[in-house]
């Protein structure tokens, strides 16, 4: 049995979100990697155990899109491991404690995206790239946000809740310092005094006021319409031909009305 082309393109995601899906999976592996290295503080293990469950609902939303959209949920579950996908999303809540092994699964994921990234060509993807810029960047930026908020507030929670007179001691302090720092607010009430919290600190906010020009651009893109397009080389010429045509009629017209050549 066949799969028609059209149905399967219609299945099929776009190229903007699988590339979000991409490097929110990489983030997902170095979170769990980042679980295993030893000195972790027990609140940095805390905080990168809710990042990695947060990923887990994003994944789950994701398997169940893939599902849903696919033609035929068999095939997907069964030969392109779909199941893998699932066993990957399953959130812990440190309650499992065997549960870094079930996110080896998210590799197959991994795999899979580069795979179709890889069957298209440059040209192909040059293209899909121009055409739906908005999405890349909206993706792009989303992601970049996150790495920047959970990386920053692992970091700055393993350098300060170890320091004597530290005020970020836990994981909600840390996100709350990560995300006031990058949209540049700065409250105040919660700061690093450690030296390399506050080499991170420095880092935030030069990337928050990237981040924040990036999604201030795309909030003004999505507000204010594009205007049309007025190069169609079609639409011109016919423009070209139509006033041609008009003034061949009133010259025609107005040799009509002119007296022959050899009268006075």
């Amino acid at each position: 049995m066949t799969t028609d082309p059209a149905k399967a393109k219609q299945t099929r995601l776009s190229n903007s979100y699988e590339l979000f899906i991409l490097l929110l999976t990489i983030l997902s592996l170095a979170v769990m990697a980042m679980l295993v290295l030893p000195g972790l503080t027990p609140a940095t293990k805390i905080l990168l155990e809710a990042y990695d469950n947060a990923i887990c609902f994003v994944f789950l939303f994701d398997f169940g899109l893939r599902l849903r959209r696919a033609s035929s949920r068999r095939r997907y579950f069964f030969r392109e491991r779909g199941w893998l996908d699932l066993l990957g999303s399953i959130p812990s809540f440190g309650l499992f404690q065997y549960a870094a092994l079930l996110r080896l699964a998210r590799l197959s994921r991994l795999a899979r995206i580069i795979r179709l990234l890889r069957g298209q060509n440059r040209r192909q993807l040059t293209r899909d790239v121009l055409d739906n810029r908005g999405e890349y960047a909206v993706f792009i930026t989303l992601v970049t946000m996150m790495t920047v908020i959970s990386v920053s507030s692992v970091l700055v929670l393993q350098a300060e809740s170890g320091a004597k007179g530290a005020n970020i001691t836990t994981g909600g302090d840390a996100i709350w310092w990560a995300i006031v720092t990058i949209t540049t607010v700065g409250y105040g009430d919660f700061y690093p005094i450690t030296t390399f919290g506050r080499i991170v600190g420095a880092f935030v906010m030069f990337s928050g006021i990237g981040i924040i020009a990036a999604l201030a651009s795309i909030l003004a893109s999505l507000l204010i319409p594009r205007p049309k397009d007025q190069s169609d080389p079609a639409a011109d010429m016919a423009a070209v031909r139509d006033e041609l045509a008009a003034v061949r009629d009133e010259l025609a017209a107005l040799r009509r009305h002119l007296p022959p050549a050899g009268e006075a």
